[in-house]
């Protein structure tokens, strides 16, 4: 008796994209802030224009607020010509340890995985 494999649903990339860009969001905000403090804006714009990592505002300040709770950032109102007060963000030191062992963590595994997928053409591919 033959048994046939079940169909494989589709893979969807956009689905992956969006896992792997949440996975990395973390580290991306705290190394946004290892040059000094930003505002929150400016941080979504830093993160697009350095990162090419787009991220909505309803998603960056709830992990902001995630990351001062667990004491990596801190927060301060500061007024601006601009003509309303900005909160800007700073990196703690226990946020400057954190994001230095999270990148060295990650160097380690894109380094790796870099040798892996080295082979794979990222062009003309056949998913078949």
């Amino acid at each position: 008796m033959h048994e046939t494999m079940p169909e494989l649903p589709d893979f969807d990339v956009a689905k992956w994209e969006t896992q792997l860009r949440k996975g990395g969001l973390g580290l991306a905000v705290l190394a946004a802030l290892w040059s000094g403090p930003i505002y929150g804006l400016e941080m979504l714009r830093r993160l697009a224009d350095d990162g090419g990592i787009q991220v909505p505002e309803g998603t960056i300040y709830p992990l902001m607020n995630r990351l001062k709770a667990d004491g990596l950032i801190t927060s301060e109102w500061v007024e601006s010509d601009a003509g309303h007060p900005r909160k800007y963000y700073t990196l703690t030191a226990k946020g400057r340890g954190r994001l230095a062992g999270m990148a060295q963590s990650w160097r380690g595994f894109s380094a790796g995985l870099d040798k892996l997928i080295a082979p794979i053409p990222l062009e003309g591919h056949d998913d078949a």
